[in-house]
């Protein structure tokens, strides 16, 4: 009898999420030399970590005997005060998606239903699909979160609704009005969970606090992976009632979130001016790509993220002209748009010699 005879029915089903393709690999495929190659894929901060969350992480590793605190006391002391919440209306993930998939095990199970978004970031399908429930899916409008037909999609079998504000792979954001008064509308079964992965380059974003106060079931999702520069090490946050926090404490593995990771985050948080930096360097290369673009008499789709759709007709085949180039997008056709590259903005130059490799294959 094999592996798979034994396997659970639903494993066997189950997609694979398919990230970004690392530059070394791209360099031994192609026979590239790794250092004139430009990752544009992964939605990273192109300019790395700040110097203070490199500082905390060096001396953290010193101590590398230790195993890590497994509460995460300093780093959400650390949010606490930057957010006026309590610490224990945090939860911290190996990365925010190990937040959600938490929620998964929370709360999720066979004949339970999610609604979501489509397209929307693809691990709120995988981790629905993981538990046994059903993904229900509403397409956007005007690229942008349909929150009355998802608010119409809720049934008494929903446990979960997902919001990806700014939105991957699209982008775009709805408006922290209409976030807040659709979290006002959701039935007392609902939770709603707010990916807010990006919002730190929004100039806006919606105040979940004072929901979370009035005792509304809904929780934010936060990540160092982005503006913070620290995706290697993968760590990330949730923030909502006491109560649902102790929940998801109850189903995460001890010493989830190494003693490097937390440390970094910790100097991460201490250094604003950094991040601001980073924001107003994102929104000048969106600007320039999208300039860029428009020359070029290529469709984008307008962005408050750091990465910005790009219709170029054939994605698969642009995504390949452009890797053998040294430059690696992501295609995007598993979200259902085939026509479509998806850019994470870059430095000044890193976005010029795409803009110049992409118009040497139009």
């Amino acid at each position: 009898m094999t592996f798979t005879a034994l396997a659970k029915a639903q494993v066997l089903t189950q997609p694979v999420y398919e990230p970004g393709k690392p530059i070394e690999s791209v360099a031994r495929e192609l026979g590239l030399d790794p250092a004139g190659i430009v990752k544009l894929a992964s939605n990273e901060n192109p300019f790395g970590p700040s110097p203070k969350a490199v500082e905390a992480a060096t001396h953290a590793l010193a101590h590398g005997e230790l195993y890590p605190d497994g509460g995460c006391f300093e780093l959400r002391r650390k949010l606490a005060a930057r957010w006026q919440l309590n610490p224990d209306q945090f939860i911290v993930g190996n990365g925010s998606n190990e937040i959600i998939e938490l929620l998964g095990h929370a709360f999720l199970g066979p004949g339970d239903e999610v609604v979501m978004a489509r397209p929307a970031f693809v691990v709120y399908q995988l981790v629905t699909m993981l538990f046994g429930a059903t993904a229900v899916e509403v397409p956007l409008r005007h690229w942008t979160h349909d929150l009355s037909a998802m608010a119409a999609a809720i049934t008494p079998r929903t446990k979960l609704v997902f919001v990806c504000s700014p939105n991957n792979p699209t982008g775009t954001a709805n408006p922290p009005a209409e976030l807040v008064a659709f979290a006002e509308k959701l039935p007392e079964h609902v939770i709603g969970v707010f990916d807010e992965a990006y919002a730190e380059y929004l100039h806006e974003a919606a105040d979940l606090r004072p929901l979370i106060a009035a005792g509304r079931k809904v929780i934010g999702l936060r990540t160092f992976s982005k503006i913070f520069g620290l995706a290697s090490l993968r760590v990330g946050y949730g923030y909502g009632s006491a109560e649902l926090c102790a929940l998801l404490n109850r189903v995460r593995q001890p010493f989830n979130v190494n003693a490097i990771a937390q440390a970094a985050a910790v100097g991460a948080l201490d250094d604003r001016a950094f991040t601001t930096r980073c924001r107003e360097s994102n929104d000048a290369g969106l600007r320039q790509i999208a300039t860029g673009c428009q020359a070029l008499g290529l469709e984008t789709v307008p962005s408050v993220a750091n990465f910005v759709l790009i219709r170029v007709g054939d994605g698969r085949r642009t995504f390949e002209a452009l890797q053998k180039r040294g430059i690696i997008v992501r295609p995007v056709a598993s979200y259902g748009l085939a026509e479509w590259i998806r850019l994470t903005i870059g430095t000044e130059e890193q976005n010029a010699r795409f803009l110049r490799e992409l118009g040497s294959l139009q």
